[in-house]
């Protein structure tokens, strides 16, 4: 029995939440939600699932590059050091160390990848893990179930981004012989099927880490040939890859800054395949043909709300204030012409976890009643909303302070350059009132990111949201095993949350990974992760 490195004290890891800009601001096309959650007559009527699809190719060609531009440069090939999702890196790592699980989103469920199976116990308290005969690294060394802890343990000790929850929730590990690895969990979790298909579940080879020194050495189904951080990474096909020698022969990985140019690039070839949350440029690439798969991630557009003492939102009165006087549907006119996402609830109904639980609404004559009672007590009325200096971003910050300031608030608007510095005043600094912000909750597992921003002390908690009965709420979730009891979990977190307002909701920003026509083989996962180990060009 391998027991789980002793839990350390907690850092925060702003990427899980804090990207970029963009991310958090780019409200995209859905069904109009309004502030209830449900249909609206305006805006636009993208669903999660498959555009433009493609007829059957016919046999795969061979041979090529296949060039993909990231939502952002990709920094490191340590998942260690990565919160593995699309929008940072998750695919571009995924080439060069797979995962051991992947999630179908078409299908809703998870699948074997690298793994052969993972079967949960009847009360899912302990997870079998078989791995396939003759998988190996790279560099011929394989992939066994000693190779499978060590890389997770070194991942739970390098405190990877998701290591804490890891940590809390697995008791010990086992390997009974060199293909089965048998995970020990502290209570009913389902949740360790989303970790091993994201950065604990990207497996490094035992020879990888020599001392201070870190190669990246997987077994996916390419290999490192040339990286400039923050430029691009060039991968190499491995003929020995377990299923088979990958179809093209290289892989180059690039992220072209802005949405508009990146979409040229698609159009003309630049680039054969991109990821991509930003509204016009995505209806633009559908409207061209495109193919790809759109994803709804759930609280997608919101702002985080300081509540530590001295700062204004630690009245409940005011957060309740702010979250009533701000209209979702009136920023989504200013912000994407009315074809976005607009909402106040945790779950729209594009999302599987919908529930019929109301939100907090719109009433801007309780808003000033609320603010006022708050002046009363010695509240000045000042705010500031924290913004990235850039176009969309500086449409929702004038739209936020004009409906603040018609219930009573004097709102300062500061701006920063980028992403960069919103992620140190907010997760680092905690030097904020209000600022942009994203959860954005995966349909595949929600529990991961609700659980690290809200929990009190959460690994991402960074406004200081402390109460005894969403933790209460968050645990139950926790060990629910099954569809209907996580429903009736999240019903109550979303009570909860219009009684305490941990954030202000104003609507989701979907995802879309597009790829131009003659690509053909691209598969889905979790978080907007593509895998490339079948891509061909025709």
């Amino acid at each position: 029995m391998i027991n789980n490195p002793q839990r350390s004290s907690r850092r925060l890891a702003a990427v899980t939440l804090a990207i970029t800009a963009s991310m958090f601001l780019a409200s995209c096309a859905d069904n109009g939600s309004n502030a209830s959650g449900e249909s609206a007559e305006s805006g636009s009527t993208l669903e999660i699932g498959m555009v433009n699809e493609q007829a059957e190719p016919g046999a795969p060609a061979k041979g090529g590059t296949l060039t993909f531009s990231g939502y952002s440069s990709v920094t490191t090939l340590d998942p260690a050091k990565s919160q593995v999702a699309g929008a940072a890196g998750g695919s571009e790592l995924g080439a060069i160390y797979d995962v051991l699980m992947r999630y179908d989103p078409i299908e809703q469920k998870f699948v074997p990848q690298l793994a052969k199976s993972l079967e949960p116990s009847s009360d899912s308290k302990t997870w079998t893990l078989k791995l396939r005969d003759g998988v190996t690294f790279s560099d011929g060394t394989v992939l066994d179930s000693k190779a499978v802890v060590d890389s997770i343990t070194r991942y739970v000790t390098n405190k990877g981004p998701q290591s804490s929850l890891w940590a809390a929730k697995v008791a010990s590990i086992d390997t009974p012989d060199a293909s089965t690895v048998v995970f020990n969990l502290v209570d009913p979790w389902t949740g360790i099927q989303s970790m091993l298909a994201t950065g604990p579940g990207m497996i490094v080879a035992p020879t990888a880490q020599k001392g201070d020194q870190f190669t990246p050495i997987g077994a996916g189904a390419f290999t490192l040939e040339k990286f400039a951080p923050n430029e691009e990474l060039v991968l190499a096909a491995r003929p020995d890859y377990f299923g088979g020698a990958p179809n093209v022969d290289k892989l180059k990985l690039i992220s072209i800054v802005g949405a508009q140019p990146t979409a040229e690039a698609l159009k003309t070839g630049g680039i054969d395949a991109a990821y991509m949350r930003t509204l016009t440029p995505i209806l633009d690439l559908i409207e061209n043909g495109n193919p790809g798969f759109i994803d709804i991630p759930s609280l997608g557009y919101i702002a985080n709300v300081n509540m530590a003492e001295g700062r204004p939102g630690s009245d409940l009165r005011v957060r309740q204030a702010m979250a009533l006087a701000i209209d979702p549907e009136t920023l989504n006119t200013r912000v994407n012409n009315g074809k976005g996402l607009p909402g106040q609830v945790i779950f729209q109904d594009t999302s599987r976890w919908h529930n019929d639980v109301a939100p907090t609404g719109v009433d801007a004559a309780k808003a000033k009643e609320l603010l006022d009672q708050a002046k009363a007590d010695g509240y000045d009325g000042k705010i500031t909303y924290l913004a990235v200096q850039e176009p969309t971003a500086q449409a929702t910050a004038l739209g936020v302070q004009a409906m603040l300031n018609a219930v009573g608030f004097d709102t300062e608007i500061e701006y920063v350059t980028g992403a960069g510095d919103i992620t140190k005043r907010v997760y680092i600094d905690h030097n904020f009132d209000i600022s942009t912000g994203a959860f954005s909750l995966s349909e595949a597992d929600p529990f991961e990111r609700l659980y690290t921003g809200l929990k009190t002390g959460g690994r991402n908690n960074a406004t200081g949201y402390a109460d005894a009965g969403m933790d209460t709420l968050l645990d139950q979730l926790g060990v629910a095993t099954n569809d209907d009891d996580k429903k009736t979990a999240l019903a109550k977190i979303q009570e909860r949350a219009t009684e305490t307002v941990p954030w202000l909701v104003w609507g989701n920003v979907p995802t879309f990974d597009v790829w131009n026509t003659n690509v053909h083989g691209l598969k889905q996962s979790i978080d907007g992760i593509m895998l490339f180990d079948g891509v061909w060009k025709s």
